[in-house]
């Protein structure tokens, strides 16, 4: 007996400045049909914007040009939305060859800072060249499983007496300030 696939959906889009609020639109669109949870569709399309924010920044080359002006030369990107083993994978591929880097930035620095948030936000992400044609992939996954719920295997390590692990549940300290409230803003701000 073999089992069903597991349901993935592409976009292509052009490297323009609605790109990232289409590629929201589309991601919770799919992701609703998925019968994702709400609260895991809010962290995705996080990373989504994030990610296609670097996809669109990062693909001018040369002199920087309007999306706009007849000497632009736009490119596309992609977008794949993946539903399997218990998480929802994103995948982001675009023409930089250049790895995405996780910066520690200043409170008062105006950006810097989506690589940190998609690593927070992510129970996993990484990136990978690609072989057939020029570029990068950048994903994340998302588990379907709130982090403030211990797994099985979690629960099987904890000694007897002690408290189970709760992966990411760690509030943040005096002075810092909690990413996941960070990445909710950001989100909304975008939004408008």
């Amino acid at each position: 007996m073999s089992q069903a696939p597991s349901p993935s959906d592409r976009l292509t889009l052009a490297t323009t400045p609605n790109a990232v609020g289409l590629a929201r639109l589309y991601t919770t669109d799919v992701l609703t049909r998925w019968r994702v949870p709400a609260d895991v569709i809010e962290t995705v399309q996080l990373i989504v914007s994030e990610l296609t924010t670097n996809a669109v920044q990062h693909s001018q080359v040369g002199e920087q040009v309007s999306p706009y002006s007849p000497l632009s030369t736009l490119r596309t990107f992609e977008l794949l939305l993946q539903l399997g083993n218990g998480a929802v994978r994103v995948s982001v591929w675009d023409y930089d060859e250049r790895p995405p880097v996780l910066k520690q930035v200043g409170a008062d620095a105006t950006g810097g800072r989506g690589i940190l948030l998609v690593a927070v936000m992510s129970s996993e992400w990484g990136h990978y060249p690609v072989r057939d044609r020029t570029g990068k992939v950048v994903w994340a996954e998302v588990s379907l499983v709130p982090a403030s719920e211990p797994r099985e295997a979690e629960r099987a390590r904890s000694l007897p007496g002690e408290p189970p692990a709760t992966g990411r549940s760690a509030k943040p300290g005096p002075g810092q300030v909690d990413p996941r409230l960070l990445g909710r803003v950001l989100v909304g701000v975008r939004g408008l």
